[in-house]
């Protein structure tokens, strides 16, 4: 026996629902992103695990080459970025994800442009991170370590000796391109650690640039050398952590996040 032809049904039926607070009970974070960026949504990830929380990325335009002129022309696409995080969403905090960009256009600047989509917003980028975190672990006199070439590690420098932080020891593999950046391998990061982060004037180091794969061995680092050690993406997810009223301790990031 043949079954009668399907009839699709004349009427949709329309059905209860309830709604909730949605995904970010407890914080929501939003998160400018490089382009050309291969590294900080990896390692944010393993940091932003707790429960109730929820990170929402976007991506802002970027040329491969580090330059100061490449750096500030971000400036122009900022704005346009920080919308495609919907307002509507209520963000408790919102990073822009670039240590040497914040140098060069300007932290207050960074910070007006995305509060002005977002003035609920606690914001933060990996510089006023730096500074808070160092602030936190009462620390003075650092090594940095970059990857940036000169010109751009030493407006770093002076930007960090400006806020009262002396860096008695500057270091860089010296690179202006950024897919390499991110290819530099971590025991790379952590010998170069070791070496610029062991001399006794030092009291801990800043290793810069969200592209570079530091948090695997910020704790390695730590123990070879006895001091802190922090890194863009450490510092910024604790700087965001705090900001947004969370006070979690991630496992094996180093002990900024010990430090409050």
């Amino acid at each position: 026996m043949q079954n009668a032809a399907f009839s699709p049904p004349s009427v949709i039926e329309t059905l209860a629902f309830e709604t909730d607070a949605g995904l970010g009970q407890r914080a929501r974070i939003g998160l400018i992103v490089l382009q050309t960026d291969q590294t900080i949504e990896h390692e944010f990830a393993r940091l932003f695990r707790g429960e109730g929380v929820a990170l929402y990325h976007a991506r802002i335009p970027n040329a491969m080459e580090v330059s100061p002129e490449t750096l500030r022309q971000m400036q122009a696409d900022l704005p346009r970025t920080a919308e495609l995080l919907p307002p509507s969403f209520g963000f408790d905090a919102i990073g822009y994800a670039c240590t040497s960009g914040a140098t060069m256009i300007g932290e207050a600047c960074v910070d007006e442009m995305i509060r002005a989509v977002h003035p609920g917003a606690r914001t933060s980028n990996p510089l006023t991170a730096c500074k808070a975190a160092l602030s936190a672990l009462g620390l003075r006199r650092i090594a940095l370590l970059t990857p940036y070439p000169p010109e751009v590690t030493l407006e770093m420098q002076a930007n960090l000796r400006a806020a009262g932080f002396e860096t008695v020891a500057v270091a860089s593999f010296n690179q202006s391109d950024d897919f390499t950046v991110a290819r530099i391998s971590a025991q790379s990061i952590l010998d170069a650690v070791a070496t610029i982060g062991a001399r006794d004037e030092v009291e801990g180091v800043f290793v810069s640039c969200t592209s570079l794969r530091a948090l695997d061995v910020i704790a390695e680092a730590e123990a070879r050398i006895g001091k802190p050690v922090i890194a863009s993406n450490q510092v910024l997810a604790w700087h965001l952590m705090r900001l947004a009223g969370l006070d979690g301790v991630p496992e094996g990031a180093g002990r900024l996040f010990a430090s409050g």
